[in-house]
């Protein structure tokens, strides 16, 4: 075996739960406010891309705040993610959502739901 991909499944044990596109997600992450002091910061949005494979897989969220929209890309494996919660599974036709960044208020969150 590859002596790259050994050591990447090291990194590659953590367990997350399946999510895709187009899913609403809860990203936990841990932030240092002092020495001693961890507090975890979620981030609430909708998936609109993954990228890559591995121990180098990222995705982008995206949510709307005070009519302002933000993206964050997340490193999957990073060690600063606590966890990651799916809160609503949606149904999309593509596989990047980049075309949410023209549209406004619900048009910009609204996303048909499907079943599990």
């Amino acid at each position: 075996m590859d002596k790259i991909k050994l050591i990447e499944e090291e990194y590659t044990k953590r367990e997350f739960p399946a999510f895709n596109v187009g899913d609403t997600v809860k990203v936990l992450t841990r932030l240092r406010e002092s020495q001693d002091k961890i507090r975890l910061h979620p981030f609430e949005g909708v998936v609109i891309a993954r990228r890559g494979s591995g121990i180098r897989m990222t995705f982008t969220v995206r949510k709307v705040s005070y009519g302002e929209g933000i993206e964050r890309v997340f490193l999957l494996y990073a060690p600063s993610i606590e966890s990651i919660e799916v809160v609503r599974l949606g149904k999309v036709k593509r596989a990047k959502l980049y075309y949410l960044r023209g549209k406004v208020g619900k048009h910009a969150t609204k996303i048909d739901a499907r079943e599990k």
